[in-house]
């Protein structure tokens, strides 16, 4: 009597990484970077300012996450880093930008009415340009989307300022994305001018007077690190929770 065949059976494989990730290790690649292994669970991202406070923090977060097999970066400078993930794109309009396709999208574009030199070049870049990046990421296939907005934003504000941010948060919400997460923090610790932005007194004298009074001003108007507001953000973008979340500044301390 013959002996019965060895049962068969399936070979486990694992789940294919997102079609935005596999493009984005391709891009790179084609760019000239090291090839990488795209994990099952792998995530392409773009990041918009970061050569700026918190979006320097941002980029460097996201290259030293291994989820991440394409970090691509796009602003008028090219940042610092280098690393084999990291692909740079160079524009003067990010309203004309056309996104690659990602899963993940941020966001730290932000100036001063003093430095644009007028309401109007203040929104050009707070607006306009936020919500044309967000809307070309979306429509590469971007499903989560985490930007630096600021406390106070309010489509009801009487402040320019907090008005156009509010406005801002309102658009990008209804661009189709699963998550949107935005961060609002108070007065940012960091050095402006180690990355040649113009200095903000007011930001200054206010650093000084919190750090004087902090056990006397509530979580949410404290002095927060620039680092810990990329860092809350990355994690609750990667989360992944449906709908919009917003982090205010009392949630993005972690000292």
């Amino acid at each position: 009597m013959m002996p019965n065949p060895p049962a068969m059976f399936p070979q486990a494989s694992l789940p294919p990484a997102s079609p935005q990730a596999a493009t984005a290790a391709t891009t790179a690649a084609a760019a000239g970077q090291p090839a990488v292994a795209v994990a099952a669970d792998a995530r392409g991202a773009l990041v918009a300012g970061a050569t700026g406070l918190v979006g320097r923090e941002i980029l460097a977060r996201l290259l030293a996450d291994k989820t991440y097999t394409a970090v691509h970066c796009v602003g008028r400078r090219k940042p610092d880093s280098v690393h084999p993930s990291l692909v740079v794109h160079l524009t003067d309009s990010l309203t004309e930008f056309s996104a690659p396709p990602v899963d993940d999208v941020f966001i730290a574009l932000g100036t001063t009415i003093k430095v644009a030199g007028s309401q109007q070049a203040f929104r050009a870049v707070d607006f306009d340009a936020v919500v044309a990046l967000a809307r070309s990421a979306r429509a590469a296939g971007a499903t989560r989307l985490g930007i630096v907005s600021a406390m106070g934003a309010d489509t009801n504000s009487p402040v320019f300022y907090n008005r156009v941010k509010g406005e801002m948060e309102d658009a990008v919400s209804q661009l189709g994305y699963d998550s949107v997460v935005f961060a609002r923090p108070s007065v940012l610790a960091g050095d402006r001018e180690a990355l040649a932005q113009a200095t903000r007194p007011g930001e200054q004298l206010a650093l000084v007077a919190m750090r004087l009074f902090k056990p006397l001003i509530p979580r949410n108007y404290r002095v927060v690190a620039a680092a810990d507001v990329a860092a809350a953000l990355v994690n609750t973008v990667k989360a992944g929770q449906p709908g919009r979340r917003v982090l205010l500044s009392g949630e993005l301390q972690f000292s």
